[in-house]
């Protein structure tokens, strides 16, 4: 994990549109602007866990979001698994008014297995966090949203953190992509990089059944888009990034990668064709704030903006960090 503060141009500031190869469609008559909250990589130490998460969510209910989704990592990566640790959080995500949408992260799960004071396995943390975390067809939070769960399929009923949702015009898929590799390698890989892939494809496939206006992929890794394919790192995501970057050239329309891990807060167009070798414009990747930057976007679902989504970045005075005094440790 890295820990460098994005700094981005005053038009971010302001509000980001889009760009894109959409054209402008016909809307439902009297259809409003939808808003979201997108967060990650918290909380990370005891101080946010106590303040600085508190913070967020205050702000995130005052602003009365349709929906909230955190892509990943809700602890330190180098601090021992627990299960009071992943009930404190279940907790503390039901103090969220509306919906939450939780998406595992590696710290949670694939770094568990790695440390040496968990006696569980990496699969024996991923099957609690889904016990805890995944139960019923709903979100977690005050107001619940309807997920549908790739586990209703029974070719792939493990997987019942890999779900899907429609608003506004634009489909919603959330996968289970750990980094900093996507575990690739380990026993468990093969056959969750087969949901992943097929949860990714059916995604795409209602996007177009429906004709929404935009596809939104929820994940926690950093894909390394700027690697060379061969690369270790980039080797455990390269069937996803192969069938994604086909996907997006046939939709056509907006494709946004959220994603943390990584803990810069970027908006930027990294996917860059395998045959034409230029950069495809209607994919954009958004990076989510992450530790020690706790903060988070506010996203808008323009009904009369042909490019969708409207980003604001929204910084927590209260979280603000303390430049007179070293950062603290992850």
């Amino acid at each position: 994990m890295t820990n460098r503060v994005g700094l981005l141009a005053l038009a971010f500031m302001m509000g980001l549109s889009l760009s894109g190869c959409s054209t402008p469609r016909a809307n439902a008559a009297g259809s409003q602007p939808i808003t979201f909250a997108l967060i990650g990589d918290v909380p990370y130490t005891e101080h946010d866990e106590k303040f600085g998460f508190p913070n967020m969510i205050d702000e995130i209910n005052r602003s009365d979001v349709a929906f909230t989704v955190h892509d990943g990592d809700i602890k330190n990566g180098g601090t021992p698994c627990s299960e009071p640790i992943l009930d404190a959080m279940y907790k503390q995500f039901q103090t969220f008014k509306g919906p939450l949408i939780y998406l595992f992260g590696d710290n949670e799960w694939t770094d568990c297995g790695r440390n040496k004071t968990n006696a569980l396995s990496q699969e024996d943390w991923l099957e609690k966090l889904r016990t805890i975390f995944m139960k019923g067809d709903e979100s977690l939070g005050q107001r619940k949203l309807k997920l549908m769960r790739q586990s209703e399929d029974p070719k792939f009923a493990k997987f019942r953190e890999h779900v899907r949702w429609t608003m506004g015009g634009v489909v919603f898929v959330g996968l289970n992509l750990p980094g900093d590799s996507n575990n690739y390698g380990q026993k468990e890989y093969a056959e969750r990089n087969r949901a992943v892939v097929e949860w990714t494809r059916q995604g795409f496939e209602e996007a177009r059944a429906k004709d929404a206006r935009a596809i939104m992929l929820i994940l926690q890794a950093n894909p390394h888009f700027e690697m060379n394919p061969t690369n270790r790192l980039r080797l455990g995501f390269k069937d996803f990034l192969s069938l994604v970057e086909k996907e997006t050239v046939a939709f056509k329309k907006p494709v946004v990668f959220v994603h943390g891990d990584s803990h810069y807060f970027r908006i930027d167009k990294p996917l860059v064709g395998s045959k034409s070798r230029r950069r495809i414009e209607n994919f954009t990747r958004v990076e989510t704030f992450g530790f020690p930057d706790v903060h988070w976007l506010h996203v808008t679902i323009d009904p009369n903006d042909p490019n969708v989504f409207v980003f604001r970045q929204r910084i927590i005075e209260k979280n603000l960090l303390d430049h007179s005094k070293p950062p603290p440790t992850q």
